[in-house]
């Protein structure tokens, strides 16, 4: 996941100097964002909030698989934002942060807030989650991470994150219950998304985004410096997702109205990036 300016979460999309910037990353998901530690276990090696982490001291290689709580936002209260709230951006939603994360969703819902909770799914967090927030149904949007149908790429790239089976569980069960979902494939983790696709299709009543593997050389010299194999294997990543291949790939999913593109397929297509934040377009 990418982190994104909390309380701004604003960078992208306002007027600066005249100019008005394209929204990219988060935010073109949801206005502003929430979270709740910093570091997390799930320690995916493309992860650009521990990118982020690693640059600026707040974390090391090794010390961001074990999350710092941000006691702040965990017992501040929260009121009405403008636009949709993204929870969380830079870290995920576990057995072992599921309370504390429910602390939050309530406050931001109770405010009124529509939500969209991100996650690579643990099945028993979104059993909870949907039984918790039942009364909040109609303001939550689960979004599920999913770049890969091949467990051997997921583990790989996302060594602590659940299993393609399992989120594919997740997906299903908070379909059951009436939420709204969604599925993010960006990162897209191999050559075969249409299998992905093929899979959640059924369970997706909102959106499919799709999109390239974003700053990977910069994450992994960071994230995991020496490793020659990660190093060698996002050349490989990175080789197989040209601008072509992506050009192919918007060409066999334009016309279908669940797919939405990234903004790093906008920018390989030429598509035009909007320019205010949230639109979810």
């Amino acid at each position: 996941m990418n982190e994104m300016i909390e309380g701004n979460e604003g960078g992208e999309g306002i007027e600066d100097k005249g100019m008005i910037k394209p929204v990219h990353g988060v935010g073109e998901w949801a206005s502003t964002s929430v979270n709740i530690q910093t570091g997390c276990e799930n320690d995916c090696k493309y992860c650009y909030a521990k990118q982020m982490a690693m640059r600026f001291g707040h974390a090391t290689p090794t010390s961001w698989s074990t999350p710092t709580l941000r006691t702040r936002s965990i017992d501040k209260g929260y009121r009405k934002r403008d636009g949709r709230v993204m929870f969380p951006t830079s870290h995920d939603i576990t057995p072992n942060n599921l309370d504390l994360c429910l602390v939050v969703l309530f406050k931001l819902l109770a405010a009124g807030n529509e939500v969209l909770i991100v996650t690579k799914p643990h099945l028993s967090c979104i059993e909870g989650l949907c039984e918790d927030l039942e009364r909040y149904k109609s303001q939550i949007t689960f979004r599920f991470t999913i770049g890969s149908a091949d467990n051997k790429v997921l583990s790989y790239w996302e060594p602590n994150a659940p299993s393609f089976e399992e989120r594919l569980e997740a997906l299903k069960f908070a379909h059951a219950q009436g939420f709204k979902t969604s599925v993010s494939s960006e990162p897209m983790l191999d050559l075969h998304i249409d299998r992905v696709i093929e899979a959640i299709r059924p369970f997706v009543t909102d959106s499919i985004w799709l999109g390239r593997v974003n700053k990977l050389r910069q994450a992994i010299s960071l994230n995991c410096p020496d490793d020659i194999e990660a190093q060698e294997k996002a050349t490989e990543l990175l080789a197989e997702q040209t601008d072509a291949y992506l050009c192919t790939i918007h060409d066999s999913y334009k016309n279908n109205s669940f797919i939405k593109f990234k903004d790093s397929i906008k920018k390989a297509v030429g598509i035009e990036l909007p320019t205010e934040t949230g639109l979810d377009i």
